[in-house]
């Protein structure tokens, strides 16, 4: 009989307790538990207050002030004691039954990368707090290295990847200040073929201003022309997350 893959949480957040408290939750009602989450801190303000009230999560926090989620990443990355590593932003969700399906993906020593369908969704914050839903898209593709060439669809929020990969690719390239995922996602293609979990167990949730893939400034060019030139391919166009749900995946309810 294999022996239960552990999981390491990989989970990075900054100055935002009311979408990590949402994130955490998410974590804790797993039905497959995580061996542990490891919380980069990237802000101001600590999250250990937030951190507290999940006392059934074995959890450590990690201050960074990287001011970048790649740095922040690799700094909660660096001693996890996991076979497998799963990546959370603060401000998306896990529904119950995502790890147990990536767990069961690793059962098998051939998988080093997988991931899970996902819902992107577009919300708004009120200022009672409550996070309302204005609508939503659902992106289930296999695995298309043409597809990923042109498009970042699959996810950060929905990977799992063995810690010996991540570990021996040198994690996220840190001088990357957007597109770090997707180079990082490009170079484990050059190693492994991911592997997909059929079933939507994220939600990777978006709000205007508040979410990377919104910015259009320079340093986002550069940072696409840099990852084209690296692996060869053509300079991608400035998307949103939101534009390539449009384009790629089907609307939800």
């Amino acid at each position: 009989m294999s022996q239960a893959v552990r999981i390491s949480v990989v989970l990075v957040t900054r100055d935002r307790p009311r979408l990590l408290r949402d994130a955490i939750a998410s974590v804790d009602a797993q039905s497959r538990r995580p061996l542990e989450v490891r919380i980069a801190d990237d802000g101001e303000r600590s999250a250990l207050a937030t951190v507290e009230s999940f006392p059934g999560l074995e959890t450590t926090v990690i201050p960074t002030h990287a001011g970048r989620a790649g740095a922040a990443r690799n700094a909660a990355a660096d001693g996890a004691r996991g076979d497998v590593l799963a990546f959370l932003d603060d401000d998306d969700l896990w529904k119950p039954g995502h790890l147990e399906g990536l767990s069961a993906a690793f059962e098998d020593p051939r998988v080093r990368f997988a991931w899970r369908d996902f819902d992107v969704v577009r919300e708004r914050l009120e200022p009672s707090g409550e996070r309302r839903v204005l609508e939503a898209r659902a992106i289930a593709e296999e695995w298309d290295a043409d597809a990923i060439a042109r498009d970042y669809y699959v996810a950060t929020s929905a990977w799992a990847m063995r810690r010996e990969l991540f570990e021996s690719l040198g994690g996220f390239d840190e001088s990357y200040r957007y597109t770090e995922d997707w180079e990082l996602l490009l170079r484990v293609a050059a190693q492994t073929r991911p592997v997909r979990v059929p079933g939507r167990t994220v939600e990777v949730r978006l709000r205007e201003g508040g979410h990377l893939s919104f910015a259009d400034d320079r340093e986002r060019l550069e940072c696409l022309e840099r990852l084209a030139h690296r692996h060869g391919l053509a300079t991608p166009e400035r998307k949103t997350f939101w534009d390539v749900a449009v384009e790629r995946g089907t609307p939800v309810g």
